[in-house]
């Protein structure tokens, strides 16, 4: 799983999340720090209005929390789903050890490598590079 410093940095940068089912996402909030949550169709489900999206937790009866503002949930994407944003930028991905993993990009026609000690970290890596060359805001 992406780490929640990759997470934060790639939404600093400009990554907006469209809530699917399936997407994992931590609560922005203290006393929820080591919570993961997942949306679901049948507990969290994305609710879509004119001031923006919400996140209705269905019939949760372990605490009281009804809704929460996809401002206050951090999305923890999955590799493939980094992976996939890289679009036709991707070139590749090598194991460089027992504990590293190198992401190849093609940026302006060079290549570039993004390292880091698990893969979605690597492809975050690689994603936060492209986000931060096209100064644009990036919606998975």
């Amino acid at each position: 799983m992406i780490s929640i410093d990759c997470a934060r940095a790639l939404a600093d940068a400009g990554l907006r999340w469209r809530p699917v089912s399936g997407d994992a996402f931590r609560i922005d909030r203290s006393g929820f720090e080591n919570d993961v949550f997942t949306v679901s169709d049948m507990t969290i489900e994305p609710h879509e209005f004119d001031t923006g999206t919400i996140l209705g937790f269905n019939g949760t009866t372990e605490w009281a929390l009804d809704s929460l503002a996809l401002e206050d949930a951090l999305w923890l994407p999955r590799e493939d789903q980094v992976r996939d944003l890289l679009r036709s930028t991707f070139r590749s991905l090598t194991r460089l050890g027992e504990d590293a993993y190198r992401v190849r990009i093609a940026v302006a026609g060079a290549d570039e490598s993004h390292d880091a000690a698990d893969p979605a970290d690597a492809y975050a890596l690689a994603l936060l590079r492209l986000i931060r060359l096209s100064g644009d805001d990036l919606v998975s």
